[in-house]
C-alpha cells in the first residue's frame, strides 16, 4: 500500500516526530510506501481562503492552491496522522489540513439533492492516529468524550471513505510521561503499523 502519513507538530525534535519515525520505519519494513507530509516543514498554509471558502458549495470547486497536497492524498491507499491534542482538539494546522484539502471534488461531494455529503475518498482503505494528550486518559474520556477520536472516526472517516479501517493510538498524561512509558508507546506504534 502506499500510505500517505501526516505529521503535524512544529519541533522536529518533539515525540510527535519520534513516532512519525517509528510509524515509518514499521511501514517501509512491511513493503508499504509511505510519503511523509511533515505539514510544518512543507511550510503548508492552514488558512482557508476566501475564495476557497466562497466556493465550497460549487459544482467546481478550486483545490489549485493545495493541488500538490490533494495529488498526494489521492495517490494514497492509506492515511496516518501523526499529532499531539491541544485543547482537546486538532493542532491548528492539521484542522487546516482537513479544511483546504479534504474539500468538495476531493474528500467527498455534496448531493444533487442537497443535504448529503457522498464519500470521495474511495481510495482510503485504512486511518490511523497516532497521538498524545497532554491529560489523564479519565480525563479525555470520561470527562470529555474523547473528541478528536469522534471527530476522526464519524466525521471525517465516514463522510469522506466508505468500509477504511479506523485506529487510534493515544499516549496520554504526556506531560507528566516518563521516557519508559514513552519508549513503551513507540513499541506499540511499531507493533501496530508493522501489522498493516
Amino acid at each position: 500500500m502506499r500510505i500517505l502519513l501526516v505529521l503535524a507538530h512544529p519541533l522536529p525534535e518533539s515525540f510527535a516526530a519520534s513516532v512519525a519515525h517509528t510509524a515509518r520505519e514499521a511501514l517501509e519494513a512491511s513493503g508499504h510506501v509511505v510519503d511523509l507530509l511533515d505539514l510544518y516543514a512543507e511550510n503548508f498554509d492552514p488558512r482557508l481562503s476566501v475564495a476557497e471558502r466562497r466556493a465550497y458549495f460549487d459544482m467546481s470547486y478550486d483545490t489549485s492552491d493545495v493541488a500538490d497536497t490533494v495529488a498526494r492524498l489521492k495517490a494514497a491507499d492509506g492515511l496516518v496522522l501523526v499529532f499531539p491534542q491541544w485543547w482537546f482538539n486538532f493542532p491548528a494546522i492539521l484542522k487546516g489540513f482537513f479544511d483546504r484539502v479534504f474539500a468538495p471534488g476531493v474528500a467527498f461531494r455534496h448531493d444533487a439533492a442537497g443535504g448529503r455529503i457522498v464519500p470521495e475518498l474511495t481510495n482510503i482503505r485504512l486511518l490511523y492516529a497516532l497521538t498524545t494528550t497532554g491529560s489523564p486518559w479519565w480525563l479525555v474520556h470520561l470527562y470529555m468524550g474523547n473528541p478528536v477520536r469522534r471527530l476522526l472516526k464519524r466525521g471525517i472517516a465516514n463522510f469522506c471513505s466508505k468500509k477504511l479501517v479506523f485506529r487510534m493510538l493515544s499516549l496520554h498524561d504526556m506531560d507528566r510521561t516518563t521516557d519508559a512509558r514513552r519508549k513503551a508507546h513507540l513499541e506499540r506504534v511499531h507493533k501496530a503499523l508493522a501489522e498493516v
